[in-house]
């Protein structure tokens, strides 16, 4: 039909004009065809979220049942690479199903417009690809996957079967790949990570997360030495002490866990929880409160503790003993100590509000000499690599003063390290009750003030 008038609205109406064969029956069933292979490759995009968004909560439901669905999908599961290659497989077998039918039915007659046809067509089946197939379902899968699991746990599993040929190629030629990245990774330690949050930190960048971002790069190179409580400074009672006293003692503590040992803590028989003594406060010292007794937990002074932390995590406790080279007990280690390497100092209202050191000016510190390294970095702000080449075994300020003296200092004797000034302030025949430490005006890779 001819357009004289020259209608914008007309010249559009002849290039999308319906065609000829528009209400076909063979139109009819490709586009009925379309529509079930757009609502499987629904079911296969629903699933592949489903599979791999499970929670721990959601594996341990699926393992602890004895449905027939549910073992089929641990089964999957345990080869994730299989899995994930035939639902992609069948996933895009089925879109490529999907364009070339929708190639092949002529509703509209484009006439000479050709490429304004093509390119209505690729969007338009772009996007019902991708809202239908892709966007909806996913949604949908994120929230109900266990649902989408019962549903499809059994056909995958066969096509798993059915595809293991071409899938077993595309895994191994993916795994090729990963070996490839691998050998061209690129290690990085953990002053380069620490490095890297400085310099990715700007102003607006919360001090609070940074500082925890720190802990936890540094978390798995710390020993369970460098942050236990040594013996002498742990609360424990000896196995004989009457009940009424052992009540007296542990009020006075404030811990909720104490060490029961055998003559001397180098014989660590157990641990006594004080929730197991509340229903007993009422008795005289007759009882024999040994019973409540727990199992000891014992770990090596060389242990890290990222690992440790794991292990309280499965075993549910929060306290081990921990055991030196000879077999004896060199103090405590605690999950509130493994927690303050990456949080920061966790008081509660049991705590001793006393410091255990003394800030004279912006230089100068008093400090115990059981206190530990780690904390002397962390209130001075200074890297622990200063003194890795002379703390030796030492894990407190007093035994850094005795490897770098050879033996124990004078009162009032200086001793100085990479510009650090030590002045020992109190010391018996025994050891190093009281340090203090000045920093020097100058710049000692001082950490930014958290």
């Amino acid at each position: 039909m001819d357009n004289p008038s020259g209608d914008p609205y007309i010249q559009a109406f002849q290039y999308f004009s319906l065609s000829d064969n528009a209400f076909s029956i063979d139109n009819f069933i490709k586009i009925v065809i379309i529509m079930v292979f757009l609502f499987c490759s629904a079911l296969f995009s629903a699933a592949q979220v489903a599979f791999f968004s499970l929670s721990p909560t959601d594996l341990n439901r699926i393992k602890e049942s004895s449905e027939r669905w549910q073992l089929t999908i641990i089964e999957l599961l345990d080869n994730p690479k299989k899995l994930l290659a035939t639902l992609l497989i069948s996933d895009n077998m089925l879109n490529v199903a999907i364009i070339i039918l929708t190639s092949l039915i002529h509703i509209f007659d484009y006439h000479s417009q050709r490429i304004l046809g093509f390119i209505v067509q690729v969007v338009l089946t772009t996007f019902i690809i991708v809202l239908f197939a892709e966007v909806i379902p996913k949604v949908y899968s994120t929230k109900h996957n266990l649902q989408v699991l019962r549903i499809m746990g059994l056909p995958i599993y066969i096509l798993c079967k059915i595809f293991s040929p071409v899938s077993y190629i595309l895994v191994s030629s993916t795994n090729i790949v990963e070996k490839r990245l691998k050998k061209k990774s690129y290690n990085v330690n953990i002053d380069e990570l620490t490095h890297a949050i400085e310099i990715t930190s700007d102003i607006n960048t919360n001090e609070e997360e940074k500082k925890i971002l720190k802990g936890i790069v540094k978390f798995g190179n710390i020993d369970v030495k460098q942050i236990m409580k040594s013996r002498m400074d742990t609360v424990a009672f000896e196995i004989g002490t009457p009940f009424t006293s052992l009540l007296k003692g542990i009020l006075d503590s404030g811990y909720s866990r104490i060490p029961i040992y055998i003559e001397d803590f180098d014989t660590v028989e157990g641990i006594i929880y004080i929730k197991d003594l509340l229903a007993h406060l009422d008795k005289d010292d007759s009882y024999k409160w040994q019973v409540l007794i727990r199992p000891p937990y014992f770990v090596p002074e060389s242990k890290k503790i990222n690992d440790l932390l794991e292990e309280f995590q499965q075993k549910k406790i929060h306290l081990a003993i921990v055991a030196d080279e000879y077999g004896g007990s060199s103090g405590i280690v605690t999950l509130e100590d493994i927690l303050e390497e990456i949080v920061g100092e966790i008081n509660d209202e049991f705590d001793d509000d006393e410091l255990q050191y003394s800030k004279l000016d912006d230089l100068n510190f008093i400090f115990e000499g059981k206190t530990l390294i780690n904390d002397i970095c962390r209130v001075l702000n200074i890297e622990r690599k200063l003194f890795d080449k002379v703390e030796g075994d030492s894990d407190t300020l007093a035994g850094l003063i005795l490897e770098l003296k050879g033996n124990i200092p004078e009162r009032g004797e200086v001793l100085e390290h990479e510009g650090i000034k030590f002045t020992v302030e109190a010391v018996d025949k025994r050891r190093i009750k009281r340090v203090k430490i000045s920093l020097p005006e100058k710049n000692i890779e001082i950490i930014p003030e958290e």
